[in-house]
């Protein structure tokens, strides 16, 4: 019997994501503007089938050669006469959306493994129009990746670094201690890990680490970075990760540029070419500075290898690309996609404390990610719920605008740089905490990712979550998201009371086999939920009671008279605690601090690995979204929506490569099979 949480629900909520208004409101030059760049980011998005699993790009492949032959309304047909009923068509063609959505066999939100809900995959396969005209391409697909289709050996049932789970960041034999030298190495000759990632071969007993730079050509304009060093073994950096991808990037980044719509758009353009071409981050981090002077563009975007979450170690990004347009005629702070969806961007540190930094509010996205029905709402109390669902939207709008623009955007990093010089002064900077003047701060090519490493994902969203927590009870800034009175009390209420919540429900984000987290932002919100449990005085309670099934359920309440006094008081102090370990490099004592209050155990006032199982039983999978397409006809743009159904979501992907599908398939498979020996 497999656990439920290794499958796909076949009810699971599929939504479209609207932007038709916003796409036809766009003038021809900013459609093709926005076309062109989401044609570089949906071929940029393939890197990740090869960040996620070995596996990945050969299932990819394997469901696109099924489905262009036969789109999923013909294939129903097929699956009755391979002995499939309903239900099992409907879980396979949910896989199959899945592994669209999550661009591989883990999940992009919790890097869990899922694995298809039927048994007869194999008979449907065989009974396929692209296997009858093919068979040997498509055995050969079907040996390579059937067994990883379907097991859930404890390795290969997360994502994680060395025995812990799986990676292509780094190659199988990697373990943290590799990891931990490679990065410094990499801080030693001032390189970025974020668009890297890591092999290691033995020889003679000694070590070879190879660094792959995601770049289109394997030559650069720096010849010298390319040769071997001895630092406590012998590294090498190598371009040409994805170099086909990368290319095609590249390729469709040019074309856009003729539409840009100003020099900051296309200077921001350039740099990314740059950038993509030759493996270059100073090259990105360059794009990125024009990105920041292209102030309420029509159509923004925003591409690379950026959030850090999925690497075990926690310093290489992973590819997304955004392409937004407003949607309304005239300026406004909310913006429609059709690409790779979030609602941040992250800015690189050092640009955002001396240059500044933009955020996006994706506006579809928002109102369909977190669109609640009362009979699925959890762990609350009857006389909570209704408050909850009114006032969730408006609260996670306050919520969202601060952690992005006033909690990422916000904070010091003491930093003495390659020449010795600091950016604060070291007579008359003191430690809040301590009164005394500070000891530590980053030094070097060091940044908050490689220092931080494991837990610096985590470590910052939950000090945005608590600089959200905290200003939004300041009634100035609530007035600025229009809410006052008695309106701006049941915002603050249902905000603070959605956040316990949320680290309730992060507990199915804890591996307890190897004590780990596999989502940032979850394991954030469990964070926020032990400390203001343990602020006491009745703000917040847990209990474990039994729900009306007969089964066992939890119930969450907040005092909402104590908000401003008791849970003020709780997040002020430990928002400073997380600032000053951050501003001044103290791993240390921010690794201390935080993963003390991650820990999951079942001693102390709560049994959390308990609760943990109730939360599994009652858990309801995150939504997946249908997006666009754009294609040229004649001189115009044409935009192509779909239904909110798995099948609307593959008919999408069948549709996204149109002019050389097949090409795109044999350089993945090939980029995946070159490297298939280094996973063993």
């Amino acid at each position: 019997m497999v656990d439920s949480q290794y499958y796909l629900p076949n009810d699971i909520g599929i939504s479209a994501l609207d932007c038709g208004e916003a796409f036809r409101l766009l003038s021809p030059k900013e459609q093709l503007y926005a076309h062109y760049l989401s044609r570089a980011a949906w071929y940029g998005g393939l890197v990740v089938l090869l960040q996620t699993s070995p596996e990945s790009p050969t299932i990819y492949v394997l469901l696109q050669k099924i489905f262009r032959k036969q789109p999923p309304a013909q294939l129903e047909a097929v699956a009755t006469a391979a002995g499939l009923s309903s239900e099992e068509y409907q879980a396979f063609l949910v896989y199959a959306a899945g592994l669209y959505a999550n661009m591989g066999n883990y999940k992009s939100f919790g890097d869990t493994k899922f694995i298809p809900n039927l048994p007869k995959f194999k008979a449907l396969v065989w009974e396929s129009q692209a296997y009858k005209e093919n068979p040997g391409e498509i055995e050969t697909l079907w040996n390579s990746c059937s067994h990883f289709l379907y097991s859930l050996e404890d390795k290969q049932k997360q994502l994680g670094l060395g025995n812990k789970g799986i990676t292509t960041y780094f190659s199988g034999n990697c373990c943290l201690e590799d990891a931990e030298l490679a990065q410094k190495f990499l801080d030693s000759k001032n390189l970025s890990a974020y668009n890297t990632r890591l092999f290691k071969k033995e020889s003679d007993g000694k070590r070879c680490y190879e660094v792959r730079l995601a770049a289109a050509v394997k030559k650069g304009e720096d010849k010298d970075r390319q040769k071997a060093y001895q630092f406590d073994a012998s590294f090498s950096v190598q371009r040409g990760d994805y170099a086909f991808l990368m290319e095609k990037v590249s390729q469709n980044l040019e074309k856009a540029k003729a539409y840009a719509a100003n020099e900051n758009q296309a200077k921001m353009l350039e740099e990314y070419i740059r950038s993509f071409t030759y493996g270059s981050v100073d090259a990105h981090k360059e794009g990125s500075r024009f990105w920041i002077k292209d102030k309420g563009p029509i159509v923004e975007s925003y591409i690379g290898f950026i959030e850090s979450y999925r690497d075990p170690f926690g310093s290489r990004g992973e590819f997304e690309g955004k392409s937004c347009c407003l949607n309304c005629p005239v300026a406004s702070q909310q913006e429609s996609t059709f690409q790779t969806v979030s609602t941040a961007i992250r800015s690189y540190d050092d640009i955002r404390q001396t240059e500044g930094f933009k955020n996006v509010s994706l506006g579809n996205v928002l109102a369909v990610a977190y669109a609640t029905q009362k009979e699925k709402l959890t762990f609350l109390d009857e006389k909570d719920k209704d408050l909850y669902i009114k006032w969730k939207g408006p609260s996670f709008e306050v919520q969202v605008g601060l952690h992005e623009l006033l909690g990422h955007g916000s904070g010091k990093l003491f930093v003495q740089d390659d020449k010795g010089k600091f950016n604060f002064d070291q007579a008359e900077v003191r430690n809040p905490e301590t009164g005394e003047l500070i000891s530590s701060w980053y030094k070097g090519s060091e940044t908050w990712d490689s220092k931080f490493s494991t837990i610096a994902s985590s470590y910052e969203e939950c000090r945005a979550e608590c600089v959200g927590l905290y200003l939004c009870l300041n009634k100035q800034v609530l007035s600025i998201f229009g809410h006052e009175g008695e309106e701006a009390e049941e915002v603050i209420y249902v905000n603070w009371l959605n956040m316990v919540r949320a680290g309730l429900l992060g507990l199915e984000f804890y591996t307890p086999e190897s004590k780990s987290w596999r989502q940032a932002h979850m394991q954030a919100r469990f964070v926020i939920l032990r400390v203001l449990l343990e602020a006491g005085e009745g703000l917040v309670t847990l209990s474990e009671i039994t729900g009306a099934d007969g089964r066992p359920d939890a119930l969450i309440t907040l005092d909402r008279s104590k908000i401003h006094t008791v849970g003020k008081s709780a997040i002020q102090k430990f928002l400073c605690k997380l600032q000053v370990h951050k501003s001044t490099a103290d791993v240390e004592g921010g690794r201390a601090l935080y993963e003390g209050y991650s820990a999951v155990t079942s001693d102390g006032s709560h049994n959390f690995l308990q609760f943990r199982e109730t939360v599994l039983l009652r858990k309801e999978a995150r939504k997946m979204f249908v997006q666009a397409n754009t294609q040229i006809k004649g001189e115009a743009v044409e935009l192509e929506e779909y239904e909110s159904s798995a099948a609307g979501l593959v008919q999408s992907f069948i549709q996204r490569f149109p002019e050389d599908a097949e090409e795109v398939e044999a350089q993945l498979l090939e980029l995946a099979s070159r490297d298939a020996t280094c996973w063993c």
